[in-house]
Parts: C-alpha cells; structure tokens; sequence
C-alpha cells in the first residue's frame, strides 16, 4: 500500500485531480477571473501590499466602508504551486456588503520555495493583519481566516499557530475559520504527480500537516468542499472535522451538494449563498459572544 487502500500511483493521481473527471478548469477560472474584474471596479482596495520582504508576499486589501470592521483573511488554492491573487478578488464582494474587510493573501510557489516557507510566509502576513489592522479600518480583535484546497491547508496551519511563542502576540488572534476543500493530511502527496514540483521531504510532510497539529484552543471552524469532489478530498476534510471535534474544539461541515472542487467558492461572493451566509454567522456569533 502507497497510501491507506492505494496501491498505485494512478489511483492517487485520480483522487488529487480535481479536474480528472471531466471538469473544465478553464471555465472555472474564467468565471473567476470575471467576477473578480468586476469587483475590482465595484470596491474600494489596496492591491499588492507588502507584508514581507520578498515580492510575493503582499495582500490584496478590500476596506469595508466602516471602520473598525471585522477582517477576514482569504488564501488562494492552487496545489502550492500555481495562481496569485487576482483571479480571486471576487471572494470580496460578498464580505464587503455584510460590513467585512476582506484580504486576500499571496504567497510564493513551490518549487522556488518550500512549503514550510510557504506557511511562514502565511503566519507572517495574519501577524502583519493583527500588528497593522488600524492602518485599514480593520478590527484587529476580530480576525478571521479562510481558504480553498491548497488554502484550506494553509487555513488550519494558520490556526495551529503558537501565536504566543513564535510571534509574541495572543494565542486567540484568530477567531475562526473556515477551509474549503482543504488538504489536511500530507502523507499522499510525495507519491502523486505534484512531487516534482512539490519537492517534499517526510519532515515537511509531518511538520506540515494540520491533521498532527490540532491545536489545544482555537476559533470555531467550518469544513466544506463540494458534493461532487473525489472520495479522497472528502474523506480528508471529514477526517480532519474529527478530530478537531475530538480535541473539544467547535467545528461545522457544510455540505455543498452539487459543487465540485471550483464551483465550491463561488458562495463567497454572496452571503444569501449558504457558504457566504455560514462565513458571516461564524463572525456574527464570534462577535456577539465577545460584546
């Protein structure tokens, strides 16, 4: 066995192929890069601000029109290994008109980079959020996290963060999540078709998987990938709800029936949509909780 019931390599590649069935990504990604044009022209923003020293890492900031506003952070998909921000600005549109700045997160890309840069990089820029939110009208006491497949990954590192430790700052700076079709267990991946570019080793495997990093506190957590997905993205996402559930902290599955891997973000973009309604009640209940 390469990986719990796979023999093969081509039984993995199927599973963590998300177009493999059939689906056409270009018509995904041309109904995102659409929509997020038109958000661009519709809202207030600050495109490629630095949180870091390299040029990847920047964030493309999306002001609500009050100050003061709840922030909710957004990581971008693409196996570690392709896209940047712009083909994702309409995850805005729908945070913005409920009150909610919303950022969007670049990151740089394996193989330039590991992928435990890759989740340095992540915490620095929610550090960067938490230290420099009064700059953008944001509520740094009210910061939430989200992300879709290489995102959602990136969603649940960032929550197992020691925040107190590694960064000087509190442990709850984040107050809840929500992951996307995320990848939660690493152990797969250096036997499928993303090794070249991924270039893992077995640390970065154990060090990087959220599944062995449940955090001992954390915010409320929403699950969710869409119905059509393969067994395993599904199967990663229940597995990782489980345990989260199993250490005491709040987690919530989401069902998307009839959304495979692309279509299962398109709910950002409305919050009468039932994932962009379930996003603005997680920060809703967060928030009243606290006031």
């Amino acid at each position: 066995m390469l990986y719990h019931d796979f023999t093969t390599q081509e039984e993995l590649d199927y599973q963590y192929d998300p177009t493999a069935s059939g689906i056409d990504l270009s018509v995904h990604l041309n109904w995102y890069i659409t929509r997020s044009a038109e958000t661009r022209k519709e809202l207030s923003h600050h495109l490629q601000v630095p949180y870091g020293p390299t040029r990847a890492e920047y964030l493309d900031i999306f002001p609500a029109a009050e100050a003061n506003a709840p922030i909710l952070v957004f990581i971008h998909g693409g196996y570690w290994v392709m896209n940047d921000t712009q083909p994702f600005s309409f995850v805005a549109r729908g945070p913005v008109s409920a009150g909610i700045t919303t950022i969007v997160l670049n990151y740089a890309l394996c193989p330039k980079v590991t992928l435990d840069e890759i989740v340095r990089q992540t915490r620095a820029a929610v550090a960067w959020i938490y230290r420099n939110a009064d700059s953008f009208g944001g509520d740094r006491d009210r910061i939430y996290i989200s992300g879709h497949s290489a995102g959602g990954h990136l969603t649940a590192m960032a929550m197992a963060t020691d925040w107190e430790n590694d960064y000087n700052l509190p442990q709850d700076i984040i107050k809840g999540g929500c992951a996307v079709s995320g990848l939660f267990d690493l152990m797969p991946f250096p036997y499928t078709w993303l090794q070249p570019k991924l270039q893992l080793t077995w640390g970065e495997v154990l060090r990087n998987s959220p599944i062995r990093h449940i955090p001992e506190r954390a915010g409320s957590l929403i699950i969710t990938y869409g119905g059509d997905e393969t067994p395993e993205f599904a199967r990663q996402s229940q597995d990782f709800l489980r345990a989260w559930r199993k250490k005491g902290l709040k987690g919530e599955y989401l069902p998307q029936p009839g959304k495979n891997h692309f279509s299962a973000i398109e709910g950002f973009i409305d919050v009468n949509n039932p994932l962009g309604a379930a996003i603005l009640k997680q920060i809703q209940t967060s928030t009243n909780c606290e006031s």
